[in-house]
């Protein structure tokens, strides 16, 4: 069963700002990231409870403090997505810089012009962020770049803002579908959901509410599973996984040689023999995710023929081939591009994982390794990934975790 998606969750509970009252949140994956956001956000005045697994109820007394400190959004990129929702709600916001996976700068410059569009004034000093605005006012905006972290903060903060935001070339991730039926039921006024151009129309505090929430199934890991049997072969049922929220990703697994179907409970796969070298570029959705590459680039290392990878979002985000090539994998990069030549079989080493889809990557790659693969490193994958050792267990894989 796919559990409920890292980059949705997080960006809800962050968007329980906005709002006094218990919300509820049920298929939420148990992850360390979820613990981190829930203590940034008692800090800032919003309790947590796990009343039950996958559950959380999150409780917004009104005493909110608009700071977020560094011991805190130090350890999370997420924590970003507190900006606009403080910032609209309290009029000020004092931001320490987020830290998080360590693959390359992702600037806030959307975030900040965005928001200086909508009459906030900034100023950093001493590693902080702050930002003051009475009241925001609607804007047009549009981003050279669909980013998705602009397009969350600048929809939550527009929530509250007098008058009407339009945001054009905006993000269209699954998730950013989530966020905006997530407001959408908290009453906000949204309109474009699913497409690049959104436009809210701000409402008063005292017309939103708390809401009950389901998460949208998280399509990385659903691809992990995915990509874990097709290096391993035999077949899978991925139940929970949507097809529709990854299109694009499957019709390349397809080229790639996987038998695929969707099901009325996920996506059925069947892999029948070394998956076929495809050339493969990222690209916003509904593009090839970045998150998706560490797994290709794993699954054409054993591939049949040569690959090419394009990054075109984050180049720095390559570190993970220097442990592939500790496996065996015939992976040479150079700039933005990693030409792929499939070997047969890599070789069990070990290795060491560098962010959290990077370290799910290096757990694929044990699958299609001969010998024992030992990753270390594996905080990262506990940030994203729910119980990934127990999940392939049971479905047949050999696999440990190591307590010491």
């Amino acid at each position: 069963m796919v559990p409920g998606a890292k980059n949705s969750v997080l960006k809800l509970m962050a968007t329980t700002i906005l709002c006094d009252g218990p919300f509820e949140l049920s298929n939420v994956p148990d992850i360390a990231d979820v613990s981190i956001m829930g203590d940034l956000l008692a800090a800032i005045g919003v309790e947590m409870s796990r009343p039950a697994p996958g559950e959380l109820v999150l409780f917004n007394s009104g005493q909110i403090i608009p700071v977020a400190p560094y011991e805190l959004v130090e350890r999370i990129r997420a924590s970003i997505n507190v900006l606009g929702p403080l910032l609209t709600r309290c009029g000020e916001v004092r931001l320490s810089m987020p830290g998080g996976d360590d693959f390359g700068a992702r600037p806030i410059d959307m975030h900040i012009a965005g928001l200086e569009a909508m009459g906030a004034e900034f100023k950093f000093s001493h590693g902080y962020l702050e930002a003051r605005a009475d009241r925001l006012h609607g804007a047009d905006i549009t981003f050279d770049f669909p980013s998705v972290g602009a397009t969350e903060n600048l929809m939550t903060a527009a929530v509250l803002a007098e008058g009407v935001t339009m945001i054009d070339n905006a993000a269209r991730e699954p998730e950013i579908i989530d966020l905006c039926e997530f407001l959408v039921a908290m009453g906000a006024k949204i309109d474009g959901i699913g497409s690049s151009t959104l436009t809210i129309e701000g409402v008063e505090q005292h017309n939103l509410r708390p809401v009950a929430h389901r998460t949208v199934p998280d399509r990385i890991q659903a691809a992990t599973y995915l990509a874990a049997c097709s290096v391993a072969g035999g077949e899978l049922d991925v139940i929970g996984a949507r097809a529709d929220n990854m299109t694009m990703l499957l019709d390349r697994f397809a080229d790639m040689g996987l038998r695929l179907e969707s099901t009325d409970h996920g996506i059925h796969v069947a892999a029948d023999d070394r998956p076929r070298s495809i050339d493969v570029a990222t690209l916003p959705y509904p593009g090839i995710a970045t998150d998706y590459k560490p797994l290709i680039i794993t699954m054409l290392s054993v591939g049949d023929g040569v690959g090419i990878v394009t990054e075109n979002l984050y180049p720095g985000r390559f570190r993970y081939v220097e442990e592939l090539q500790r496996l065996g994998a015939d992976v040479r990069t150079s700039g933005h591009h990693a030409v792929i030549r499939g070997v047969p079989r890599l070789s069990g080493a070990p290795v060491k994982a560098h962010d959290i889809r990077a370290g799910a990557a290096m757990v694929v790659a044990g699958l299609a390794a001969e010998g024992e693969t030992r990753i270390s490193g594996i905080h990262h994958i506990d940030r994203g990934y729910d119980d990934l050792v127990g999940r392939l267990r049971g479905v047949g894989a050999t696999i440990d975790r190591d307590t010491d």
